[in-house]
């Protein structure tokens, strides 16, 4: 941990400078990378995160006022100061303090607390933003650490994840919970398959024989300023309500995908079959769902889609169910591989991530020229299994690489990818990196 303690002393005569004072202690939580299991947190399905070694970390002073000051180690974003008892979140508007506002905001009302005393606050933060790897989620979750802190209250970590997830919603994203879940349960060493309803986190053992591979786009994406991520948390919902019609299910109770399975008592394998028979390729217009449920176009709007997809046309149904299933049934196929560790158990968890990659380009549709690009590279020198990670349209790629591969997969990726542009070249440094299974979220007294 010797960088971690270099950057804790920096950040302390940063403070020191900003605040004229000393900070009392510091919290930490890291990014992460999913390494199968995209899109589908959401829709009540698990997923196989890790938590990376690049993190948020923010050195903290309770102070008499009620004053928040929030300030970044990084000038590109501004100094914040508002009143501790009057948070204000503005949806459209994605900058970086309505995300620890998020986690703030989150535990206040948990404890639902009107009076709460002031901080300054300084963040410091070494993920890329906008690259997949959680940078806004890691931010909500030290927040909410930050207060909980503060306050000398305690929670378990599971109750700190469900809140975090919960708050992050203040900001407008649809998310799953899967982010700030391995934020505060992860452990060095073990990857975690992370379930949902009740939240729960079991180790998965990753292969010795390989590595994971980090490799950034450089495309940014903040799904917080976009519609696409909201777009898709919808089209899965409408496809779970109108499976679920089909069906004879109760559909206006349903909401998620994995509700369908769960009330029919049958496999994943088998509700790709149901997928088949019960919706079509050709997008969905507002009126033939209507239809579907027997509902009218107003009640679609107003009681189904959420405020930024109300204007929305077409949706895409039958894909994206086909996605959500199958790669729920990869991200069970990989942690059984990762088990029983046959002898080409990488070969196989490569071709669980190809395969998890052609869905999200062809069935989710949330790659992008880039990221497509970049696999492919990664595959030709060396990568067994490469993939997006994160919400896509930009971002990062995970590829396992075997261990005795990992030097020259790096200068030819570098090579490939990186060298050919002067803007890439630029975020080299943080681009591209082997990673290891990370620990979780922590406070650090000040000595």
């Amino acid at each position: 941990m010797p960088v971690l303690y270099d950057r804790l002393l920096k950040l302390k005569e940063m403070f020191n400078s900003k605040f004229g004072s000393t900070p009392k202690f510091y919290v930490r939580a890291p990014g992460r990378v999913n390494i199968i299991g995209e899109h589908i947190d959401y829709c009540g399905y698990s997923v196989l995160p890790m938590a990376v070694e690049q993190d948020m970390l923010i050195a903290v002073e309770p102070v008499e006022t009620h004053t928040l000051q929030l300030a970044n180690t990084n000038p590109l974003y501004p100094d914040f100061s508002t009143s501790a008892n009057n948070i204000h979140i503005d949806k459209t508007k994605p900058v970086w303090h309505n995300y620890f506002l998020c986690g703030f905001k989150g535990i206040q009302e948990h404890f639902g607390l009107s009076k709460l005393t002031g901080m300054n606050c300084l963040v410091d933060g070494n993920i890329p933003p906008g690259s997949g790897l959680s940078s806004s989620s890691a931010l909500v979750c030290c927040a909410g650490l930050v207060t909980l802190t503060v306050l000398g209250m305690s929670l378990s970590k599971v109750e700190l994840a469900e809140i975090c997830a919960k708050s992050e919603r203040y900001i407008g994203t649809e998310g799953g919970g899967m982010d700030q879940s391995i934020s505060f349960l992860a452990e060095e060493g073990t990857a975690k398959l992370i379930e949902f309803s009740p939240l729960r986190a079991t180790d998965v053992k990753l292969p010795s024989g390989a590595v994971f591979v980090i490799a950034n786009s450089c495309v940014e994406m903040n799904k917080a300023a976009t519609s696409h991520f909201n777009l898709r948390v919808m089209e899965c919902r409408l496809a779970a309500k109108v499976l679920a019609k089909h069906k004879g299910l109760q559909w206006d109770k349903v909401l998620r995908l994995e509700e369908v399975q769960t009330q029919l008592g049958i496999s994943l394998e088998e509700m790709l079959l149901v997928t088949e028979d019960a919706l079509h390729a050709e997008p969905y217009s507002r009126e033939e769902i209507c239809k579907c449920l027997g509902i009218s176009v107003e009640e679609l709007r107003t009681q189904i889609l959420s405020p930024n997809t109300q204007d929305e046309l077409t949706f895409k149904l039958y894909q994206r169910a086909k996605h959500v299933y199958s790669e729920a049934a990869r991200v069970l196929q990989f942690k059984q591989v990762c088990e029983e560790a046959p002898a080409n158990a990488v070969q196989l968890l490569g071709e669980l991530m190809n395969q998890s990659h052609r869905s999200c380009r062809d069935m989710y549709e949330c790659s992008c020229p880039e990221l497509d690009q970049l696999v492919d590279i990664c595959r030709k020198f060396g990568a067994r299994g490469s993939r997006l990670t994160g919400a896509g349209w930009g971002g990062c790629t995970v590829s396992i690489v075997p261990t005795d591969m990992l030097p020259s997969f790096l200068t030819n990726v570098h090579a490939a990818y990186y060298q050919r542009s002067s803007s890439r070249l630029a975020l080299e440094k943080h681009s591209l990196f082997a990673t290891k299974p990370g620990g979780g979220a922590l406070v650090f007294l000040e000595a």
